[in-house]
């Protein structure tokens, strides 16, 4: 709930951004946007338990007569073990587990672990510690008792603080600057490639692309190396532990990373030698405008065409840098895919590409809506942003959303399972608030579109050009942030044009009308940015939540852990004689089919315990017509028991008591009693 709240007032924070006029500069909303991101980054807490214990042997505050030979652990999914996953500790805080942690039958839901051969009687302490199968560590203890229960001086660290250590806050730290990374490094590329190829020559766009790739390379090295420490909730100091990240290096997670880093590598050697092509294409604007510039000489010649003049959609690579892009950014989104919800539960063969089609449309829209945001803001004077590029881009971002809502309401029915669950569970609540989020997103994207629109679509003055004449007049269908907002749009100044038409009220508020609609773009754009940026945050809180389908199974499995392990059938009697009454009491444990321990206690007319010389016991299953099974009741000194009493079926058996009070008084009395299936 802690985490919730901080969301939800990070939220409400975002929404007085966006609404004051106070805000100032759109760059300074940007500012405040990362400053949003970094408190949900100091209020998030650990990460939820993804898998659960679901069952145990020896049971938990369980009294043994005999000590075990092992112990055993049985979860709700496929778990990782290391060195020390499973530790058992003596009443003197003493381990006596030996051996390494093993599977029991093979099984990938287990943990087992062997005992020392004498044990003295007492209480032991089991703790445990695992990593669930989507990449999340979960840890917790429980006891048990040999002969009697007795004080201990064993200390098993919680599942809480086990969890909240100070390499699992870095980790979740670094989580938030990796998606970060990825939704900048393939939603700058996106916009540039896609929407303005133009516009890779601008500085402020490369220095993006720029910080995209380092943040995702730098946060997947340090995730790489932190993976250990965070999995065995070991301090910081781990990370030198070569051994630690050999095991860490060839586990799914860190197989997944090092496929991630294998990548960026490849793809920054390949952005390099592009980079030259774009800084050429760079020199040749500034040297094309410094032509424009200079005092016109008929022994000049005519200015070349640049990448500025270029269509918006104009694509500047080959089709091979487009299918290696496409490539690229499925295999990054893989790498998170494959190591995270997606690889569990149910439907995972549809999940994982549902969920790097998830991350692929949330990186082109919130990388690309900062991409034209720094575009708008950041752009040099006299850089001017074609209406085309922008109207592109919307067309693009609206694209990506109906991709995050289809993927979004698949992964969400997948992890939440019911509508119970989204009022009911952590993670339907931050669903809740993510879903409100990006409603506000899609309605300043709303606005964006209409103020594009306007831009693209303002009525121009009539052309009265010969064909022969500049046309970068027409540049007045331009935005950004060397496009003036208030004054004339035109770039040329030619004193053979004819000036416009006084009674042509078009001609004489296009430029009015221009800078109104820059501004609004501008603010609906800025808007966008700050709310998106709370998306990303919430989505990656999300990774690190329990998913509710999880978590019900889990609250259904620990009901069942807690549930009485045994079934308890109350036989009244009555032999017919003074003082001839009482009753039975008769408990199976565990009470479920299978072997199962009987003891029988009969209580007399006083309500207290009663020797009797003889009492018998036959269970019938009418329904499947097996029976009667004589339990085979011994006298153990003031009550009957039997060890073992197998049980085949569930259901309903019928007891037949016969009890004998003295040598000729006696009476048979019948029970039913329900015996439950075994667990699956």
């Amino acid at each position: 709930m802690a985490r919730i709240r901080t969301v939800r007032l990070t939220l409400e924070a975002a929404l007085m951004l966006v609404a004051s006029r106070r805000a100032g500069k759109p760059l300074t909303a940007l500012l405040l946007a990362g400053a949003v991101l970094a408190f949900l980054l100091g209020g998030a807490g650990p990460a939820s338990a993804h898998a659960t214990l679901t069952g145990s042997e020896p049971a938990d505050v369980s009294v043994l007569k005999t000590a075990p030979k092992q112990v055993t652990l049985t979860f709700s999914e496929g778990v990782s073990l290391a060195d020390g996953s499973l530790r058992v500790l003596s009443p003197k805080n003493e381990r006596v587990d030996r051996g390494a942690v093993t599977r029991a039958g093979g099984k990938a839901d287990t943990a087992r672990v062997m005992l020392s051969g004498k044990l003295p009687e007492g209480t032991y302490t089991v703790s445990w510690r695992v990593v669930s199968a989507d990449g999340h560590p979960i840890s917790g203890a429980f006891t048990f008792s040999i002969g009697e229960p007795s004080a201990t001086s064993a200390v098993a660290p919680s599942a809480e603080t086990s969890a909240d250590t100070a390499a699992s806050r870095l980790y979740d730290a670094f989580r938030y600057v990796a998606y970060g990374g990825l939704a900048l490094l393939i939603g700058v590329s996106m916009f540039t490639l896609s929407c303005w190829p133009a516009g890779a020559g601008l500085r402020p766009l490369r220095r993006l692309l720029l910080t995209g790739w380092t943040a995702l390379f730098a946060s997947t090295v340090v995730l790489l190396l932190l993976r250990g420490p965070y999995e065995t909730g070991r301090g910081l100091t781990a990370v030198f532990d070569l051994s630690l990240l050999g095991r860490t290096v060839t586990g799914r997670g860190g197989l997944a990373l090092g496929a991630r880093l294998l990548l960026l590598a490849v793809a920054g050697i390949l952005a390099a030698r592009l980079a030259t092509r774009l800084l050429g294409s760079s020199d040749g604007m500034r040297e094309s405008s410094a032509a424009d510039a200079a005092p016109p000489s008929h022994a000049s010649p005519a200015p070349r065409a640049d990448a500025a003049d270029r269509p918006a959609g104009e694509r500047q690579f080959g089709t091979g840098v487009y299918g290696a892009g496409v490539l690229f950014a499925v295999g990054l989104a893989l790498t998170w895919a494959v190591a995270d919800h997606a690889a569990t539960g149910i439907q995972v063969p549809l999940a994982i590409p549902v969920s790097v089609l998830h991350l692929l449309a949330m990186a082109v829209w919130l990388g690309g809506l900062l991409a034209l945001a720094v575009a708008l803001f950041r752009a040099p004077a006299g850089t001017v942003i074609p209406a085309a590029a922008v109207a592109r881009f919307s067309r693009l971002a609206f694209t990506a959303v109906v991709v995050l809502v289809a993927t979004g309401v698949y992964q969400s029915w997948r992890q939440v399972g019911s509508l119970e669950a989204l009022a009911t569970t952590e993670y339907g609540r931050l669903l809740n608030l993510k879903v409100a989020a990006v409603v506000l997103v899609l309605t300043a994207a709303a606005f964006s579109r209409q103020w594009t629109a306007q831009l693209g679509h303002r009525p121009q003055p009539p052309e009265t050009l010969p064909a022969t004449a500049p046309q970068r007049a027409r540049l007045a269908q331009t935005v950004g942030a060397g496009a003036p907002s208030g004054g004339d749009t035109t770039e040329d100044t030619d004193a053979d044009r004819p000036p416009a038409p006084a009674d042509n009220p078009a001609a004489s508020d296009s430029p009015s009308e221009s800078g109104r609609h820059l501004r609004g773009l501008r603010r609906s754009v800025a808007a966008e940015a700050v709310l998106g940026v709370v998306v990303l945050a919430i989505t990656t809180v999300l990774t690190g939540t329990q998913p509710s389908r999880a978590a019900v199974e889990s609250a259904a499995a620990t009901a069942a852990a807690q549930a009485p392990k045994a079934s308890v059938a109350v036989v009244p009697f009555d032999v017919g004689t003074p003082n001839g009454h009482g009753r039975a009491q008769i408990t199976f444990a565990p009470g479920q089919v299978g072997d199962n321990t009987v003891e029988a206690i009969v209580y007399g007319p006083d309500g207290g315990p009663s020797s009797v010389p003889e009492l018998r016991l036959t269970l019938t299953h009418r329904a499947q017509r097996i029976g009667p099974l004589d339990a085979k009741l011994v006298d153990r000194g003031g009550y009957w028991a039997t060890d073992r009493l197998r049980l085949p079926l569930p259901g309903t058996w019928t007891l037949r008591v016969t009890v004998r009070t003295s040598d000729i008084d006696q009476v048979t009395v019948s029970k039913n009693v329900t015996i439950r299936p075994l667990p699956t």
